[in-house]
């Protein structure tokens, strides 16, 4: 069955996580994905391990269902075939900072009146009008100008980074949902526009959402800041063999784990009576909690609080994930077979549609793999083709 996005075609010229794990979804839901990269290639194909050149772990990662093209875009040849190969695209995506993206004439100002139906998607550190705008940005640079790493101050000494790269895949959820709209926009009757994504307000917009907290009134009527989340007793608790995340979030909860626990009393304690109490005594609330929950095995209480419908989780290790019941059982891990890179192991697309469902057809491509058939599709003769292998204007890499 054809995907959500079948018939759609998406040019991107971006490196590392947020270009590349966005316009994969796109390509997990059916659209055409043209990878163009420079003669170096992205630079996740050097990242993590690797079983030959050019294909680290972070670039299989956020590759596949995606075509590769080598393109030189510093010599006018190359940025006339970029736009040779746009001709035939409904959405162009970059990364490039935008004093780049000028010098190399790829602003949407060369866009919009050759391409009147492109959508065309900016994706960079700060806004464009911001003083920040051309300052270098990656994930650890936006999780401590958003707030992140402060926020970690909760549950270490010092700011810390989130071990993940949390800023690069929100806004990447972000660029997903704008290039969405401005489709369905433009299947509306509209035209092509241009849509800029950035990783600095994404993540403000983020993390702003609880945060904002007594701020969201002007002028202030509270701190900033939720205080549940902001508690220091906020963690999974320890249990006679291991660690469980509990929260009882409703009075039933609490009323059912307070009899469970043999402390019935609690339910009479003005601390624990009703959500607004709990919330402003929140220490008091989860230093209980955390006594509570130490008296028995993580597979006691799961058993037990699962049957009161309570919620519960065991705390999962990365590797734990692998043999997960729950993602076992929905088909989450896909293993699919590389011409090169032997067995891969893949995250089955999270979003499911009963009519066009997403699916993985194309495994990560090598460096230019597709060059020569792209260039074909866009209209280049062989000679042309020719004298841009040439002039490595391109390259093909071998099949």
């Amino acid at each position: 069955m054809a995907g959500t996005l079948d018939g759609i075609r998406v040019v991107e010229l971006t490196t590392v996580i947020m270009g590349p794990w966005a316009t994969q979804i796109l390509g997990d839901m059916g659209a055409d994905i043209i990878k163009v990269e420079t003669p170096q290639g992205d630079t996740t194909r050097q990242s993590g391990p690797k079983r030959n050149p050019n294909m680290g772990s972070l670039f299989l990662a956020t590759n596949r269902n995606k075509r590769s093209i080598v393109l030189d875009l510093t010599k006018p040849e190359g940025k006339e075939a970029l736009f040779r190969v746009i001709e035939t695209a409904d959405v162009f995506v970059h990364n490039l900072r935008p004093k780049v993206c000028s010098k190399l004439g790829l602003g949407y100002e060369n866009f919009k009146d050759r391409f009147p139906n492109l959508i065309y998607c900016a994706a960079y550190g700060f806004r464009a009008e911001g003083p920040l705008a051309d300052k270098p940005a990656y994930d650890d640079i936006i999780q401590a100008a958003s707030g992140v790493t402060d926020l970690m101050t909760i549950a270490s000494d010092q700011p810390r980074y989130v071990p993940t790269i949390m800023a690069d895949k929100t806004s990447s959820y972000n660029l997903v949902m704008a290039v969405l709209a401005a489709l369905v926009n433009r299947e509306r009757g509209g035209k092509g526009q241009a849509i800029e994504v950035p990783m600095f307000e994404a993540l403000v917009d983020f993390v702003m959402v609880e945060h904002l907290y007594g701020a969201a009134f002007e002028p202030p009527i509270a701190q900033m800041g939720y205080e549940r989340l902001l508690n220091t007793m906020r963690k999974p608790y320890k249990t006679t063999d291991g660690y469980l995340a509990v929260l009882p979030y409703t009075d039933r909860n609490w009323f059912d784990l307070f009899d469970i626990a043999g402390r019935p009393e609690l339910k009479e304690d003005p601390i624990f009576k009703t959500f607004a109490a709990r919330i402003t005594h929140s220490e008091e609330v989860y230093g209980t909690l955390a006594d509570i929950i130490a008296t028995r095995s993580c597979a006691e209480w799961q058993e037990i609080l699962d049957e009161k419908n309570i919620p519960v989780q065991t705390v999962m290790s990365k590797e734990m994930l692998l043999n997960d019941e729950q993602l076992n059982a929905s088909g989450f891990w896909k293993l699919v077979e590389h011409p090169t890179e032997g067995t891969l192991r893949m995250m089955d697309p999270p979003i499911r549609f009963s009519e066009t469902p997403s699916s993985i057809r194309k495994v990560p491509p090598h460096l230019g793999q597709e060059s020569v058939d792209i260039l074909r599709e866009a209209g280049f003769s062989q000679a042309e083709i020719d004298s841009l292998l040439e002039n490595k204007i391109t390259l093909q890499a071998k099949k």
